[in-house]
């Protein structure tokens, strides 16, 4: 078996929106790379394969941005280590709670069971917020084992959840500005907006116009899986 993942509808449309120009073209480019991949195998020889093309997650327009790690610091949950020059890291093993973000969902980590309606509170009051489920809640989505947080907050379906703990840009610690996956509690699409004359990122999360993982309740949020061979996939729906 050979595996290869195609990043070129997603980026695309996470930073400019899955309706936009760019991911549509990008489509294009995709099925461009695919061929290269077909072409290749039938020149080695190999051309008796059976090729599966499966779609990881719906991409769907945002326009609304959450911040649950600035809803817990209002709380007096969160805390910070400000650095000489007034940089705040967030602090997590201090922190009375504190959100590590996916794209339109967070997992919200509460030390003390004491802290939890607290914490629930302070995420419900994020406009961009649509639920925050605890304990046996979480089960509803599959998520009520021992690594997820004690409290799950999730994105209205138009709306999605950024990293960010700071009250100004000149507070945001250093990496905050470049690609750096091991010190951001969670994904940050806005490295997608490297912008090439500051050599750095911006600051600006509502430059993402395109999320995933909201709940799939609808037929329009449950991506596909294609095969060159229809006998290879089961008949029932996914």
């Amino acid at each position: 078996c050979s595996y290869s993942y195609r990043p070129q509808p997603d980026y695309a449309a996470r930073k400019d929106g899955p309706d936009s120009p760019r991911p549509q073209a990008s489509l294009g480019e995709l099925d461009a790379a695919i061929g290269r991949l077909v072409d290749g195998y039938g020149a080695a020889g190999l051309e008796d394969v059976l090729w599966l093309a499966a779609g990881e997650y719906v991409i769907t327009p945002v326009s609304q941005v959450g911040y649950p790690n600035r809803r817990l610091r209002e709380a007096g949950l969160l805390e910070l280590q400000v650095d000489g020059e007034g940089r705040e890291t967030l602090d997590p093993g201090a922190s009375r709670a504190w959100a590590m973000v996916d794209h339109q969902f967070a997992h919200v980590f509460v030390r003390n069971a004491d802290d939890l309606d607290r914490a629930a509170a302070a995420l419900s009051s994020d406009p961009a917020v649509e639920q925050v489920l605890r304990g046996e809640e979480r089960g509803r989505l599959g998520l009520d084992h021992p690594r997820s947080g004690e409290l799950i907050a999730i994105a209205k379906p138009e709306a999605w959840l950024a990293y960010y703990w700071w009250l100004e840009d000149a507070s945001a610690p250093g990496f905050a500005r470049t690609v750096d996956i091991h010190k951001k509690p969670g994904y940050d699409p806005v490295e997608l907006c490297f912008d090439p004359a500051t050599r750095s990122i911006p600051l600006n999360a509502d430059l993402i116009r395109g999320s995933h993982g909201y709940p799939s309740g609808d037929a329009a949020r449950r991506s596909v899986l294609v095969a060159s061979d229809e006998s290879a996939i089961a008949s029932q729906p996914l």
